[in-house]
């Protein structure tokens, strides 16, 4: 590793040690170092062949219209087992542990911030982890529905539907304030593992106030506003660095 980037992960642990409102945001990044794929890569989910593109599968409307061929996809890419949680998960655990991190606003939905020990996890897009019946509301575990036929049914009869937020529906309004108002608050915000271009999860980093916005992430992001510190790095490496002290 050359001096200059040596000396930004300095900065990072100093910024670290030194503040007490923490908050990181994340994307795909945290989970592919678990071996998971993102969707924007050269090797993602939306490079692959299908005989639909994945944000056409993964919308309400083709939830609604296709569910044998959207629950295959789902259980093919996204219903995910067998998978640990990263260097960059642990990180931030260990940060949450000692008091620094306020909270962790996460774009992913496969649970592995909670899997790594993270407690305060505000999941913007929901969570495989957690599924629903659309007709009674009772709720199954993700290894419930892997029991169960391609479609889950509930008990009742109705459709189980996964607890994410598909292409064509709307965020959580009380999820969404939460996350804006711990964003305002924190001191420092980290940014890691995202490209920046989901909208609306995107925009949270303009109601941070705070004194320092650290971005990390293997390649430049589509983020156009004030960042006090770049670092195009692993965000593992990165995150394991800078809280070694702690």
């Amino acid at each position: 590793m050359d001096q200059e980037k040596m000396e930004q992960l300095e900065q990072l642990r100093r910024l670290v040690r030194e503040k007490q409102r923490i908050v990181f945001f994340g994307g795909a990044g945290v989970s592919t170092e678990s071996g998971l794929k993102d969707f924007r890569s050269v090797d993602g989910l939306y490079r692959e062949k299908y005989q639909y593109r994945p944000e056409v599968m993964l919308s309400r409307s083709f939830y609604d219209s296709h569910p044998e061929a959207f629950f295959r996809f789902y259980r093919d890419k996204l219903l995910v087992t067998g998978v640990q949680p990263s260097r960059a998960h642990q990180a931030l655990a260990r940060m949450e542990r000692a008091g620094k991190l306020l909270a962790v606003v996460t774009q992913n939905i496969d649970g592995l911030h909670q899997a790594a020990g993270s407690r305060e996890v505000y999941e913007l897009h929901g969570s495989i982890e957690r599924n629903y019946c659309q007709k009674c509301g009772k709720f199954y575990t993700k290894e419930e529905i892997m029991a169960m036929p391609l479609v889950p049914k509930c008990t009742c009869g109705g459709t189980i539907k996964p607890d994410v937020v598909l292409y064509e529906e709307s965020l959580d309004e009380r999820l969404l304030r939460r996350s804006i108002d711990v964003i305002s608050r924190s001191d420092l915000l980290i940014v890691g593992g995202t490209s920046l271009t989901v909208w609306p999860a995107a925009g949270l980093l303009e109601y941070f106030n705070g004194d320092a916005l650290v971005i990390i992430n293997r390649t430049s992001t589509a983020y156009g506003g004030k960042v006090d510190l770049a670092i195009y790095e692993s965000i593992g490496t990165a995150l394991e660095y800078a809280v070694q002290d702690l």
